[in-house]
């Protein structure tokens, strides 16, 4: 491991950490020059580029600090130095550090980090990290049960950090064309949300493996492990087939809920239902592993003058019907996608239609009804073959103290949403929740799949 240094800046007698001067709040004005102040120029100023931390820089972790590479990347860490080789080559600069609790304690010029550990792990490091005063970008989901996510969510409104979490399609364009088709009214009044994946394409609906196995010598396990109780490796486990797994994964819903459910969750205006119901079915759940298929059912209220709506997750291969109007000669829904159905017509979006956007279902209404005009803004989107546009939207939150797109005052509550759909599988039965109150009221023992027990030495 290298050695540690510190980039402080003295005033008089006294060190003045970089955090500081940037202000760990955002909303507070930064003391630094801003190139957003510096007229005539497009050159961005030093003391304005932020010093970024990566956590995890696997192949998605990696990807993500890739797209910060416009701020100094001056630290990173990981428990696998294996995988993570391909981030030490890029930025050969950065510290590099197995345990990020060493990191926080040693470096004081730290100001954002970047953290996309598996899913047993993002709580543990992100309210650490905002402990501290500094930004953070976490990936999707937000964290690994329903009360971690709660808990970082209060806790990012507590210390008034920068936070985003890494469901990149909320900062995309379709998304905010699905908001502009179901606000302008032409679908109709929406009652129904058609959801799905071809996720898991990773194992599922398994036993915990017998085998035990020596870790190997790259990879520090007991750090892996983190808050989840000391359990054998596996390459079951490591690396790769995490997300199968109850104790460190959320399985395909939680891998890619937070992402396909996004657009209908945002234009349906979900988050205003403080009660709403959840439902689950599935191949069969194991003592350690999600299922290989299921299908969840949300059923919302009226929120305002929209009308109570069911919306159906599914995922391992199961499919939604068609919706009326569907041509004859276009294959059945697959990959990932959502139909928004309203009484006029149906938002479709899906891989078959060889597009990333959004279109009207019968076909012939695209033709009949005039587009809905621009509501909400579009965000620079970077190289075409590389969009770097939701890392860049947290970067300039940071630099400006404003809130990103899909900070964790929206992220959490529809990661809170998305999650409940595994504790409805846990508990095998319908649940009914209250938000205000946190808590399930017809089941009490379905509250205990609600959050999980921390190894000993690790919290939240």
């Amino acid at each position: 491991m290298n050695s540690v240094f510190s980039s402080g800046v003295k005033h008089g007698d006294q060190q003045v950490s970089r955090r500081t001067l940037l202000g760990g709040a955002a909303g507070a004005l930064f003391s630094i020059a801003s190139p957003h102040i510096l007229a005539d120029t497009d050159q961005q100023s030093p003391s304005d580029t932020l010093n970024i931390a990566g956590i995890g820089l696997g192949y998605r972790g990696y990807m993500n600090i890739k797209k910060c590479a416009t701020e100094n990347i001056v630290a990173l860490c990981d428990v696998d130095w294996n995988l993570a080789a391909p981030a030490a080559e890029r930025f050969p600069d950065a510290e590099t550090y197995t345990d990020y609790r060493r990191m926080f304690d040693e470096r004081d010029d730290l100001d954002a980090v970047v953290i996309s550990t598996p899913d047993h792990s993002h709580a543990v490091i992100t309210a650490e990290a905002m402990k501290r005063g500094l930004h953070v970008y976490t990936e999707m989901p937000l964290a690994h049960n329903v009360w971690e996510v709660r808990r970082l969510t209060e806790i990012a409104r507590e210390k008034g950090v920068v936070t985003q979490m890494g469901n990149q399609r909320h900062s995309a364009p379709v998304a905010r064309r699905a908001c502009e088709w179901v606000w302008s009214g032409k679908l109709g009044p929406v009652r129904k949300v058609q959801c799905w994946t071809n996720r898991p394409n990773w194992p599922q609906g398994l036993e915990a493996p017998n085998a035990t196995m020596s870790p190997p010598s790259s990879l520090d396990w007991d750090l892996w492990l983190g808050p989840v109780p000391e359990k054998q490796y596996s390459p079951a486990y490591h690396p790769g087939n995490w997300k199968g797994w109850r104790d460190f994964g959320t399985g395909a819903l939680g891998a890619i809920g937070t992402y396909v459910m996004d657009a209908p969750y945002w234009a349906l205006k979900l988050e205003k239902a403080s009660r709403f119901t959840v439902e689950a079915d599935s191949t069969g759940l194991t003592g350690s592993s999600y299922p290989r298929a299921s299908t969840v059912r949300y059923e919302f209220p009226a929120r305002g003058e929209m009308p109570p709506v069911e919306l159906v997750w599914r995922d391992g291969g199961r499919l939604p019907p068609s919706p009326d109007g569907w041509p004859q000669n276009r294959e059945t829904p697959g990959g990932n996608g959502f139909f928004i159905v309203g009484d006029e017509c149906t938002l479709t979006n899906d891989q078959t239609t060889g597009s990333s956007g959004t279109r009207l279902v019968p076909e012939s209404r695209m033709a009949k009804v005039n587009a809905p005009g621009k509501q909400l803004p579009r965000l620079p989107e970077g190289d075409r073959y590389f969009p770097t546009r939701h890392q860049q939207d947290w970067v300039r939150a940071c630099k400006k103290g404003e809130q990103p797109c899909s900070s964790f005052n929206y992220s959490g509550p529809l990661t809170e949403m998305v999650l409940l759909g595994n504790v409805a599988l846990a508990a095998g039965g319908r649940i009914e929740w209250d938000r205000k109150k946190m808590k399930i009221t017809n089941d009490a023992e379905a509250n205990q799949f609600l959050r999980r027990k921390y190894r000993q030495g690790w919290s939240l």
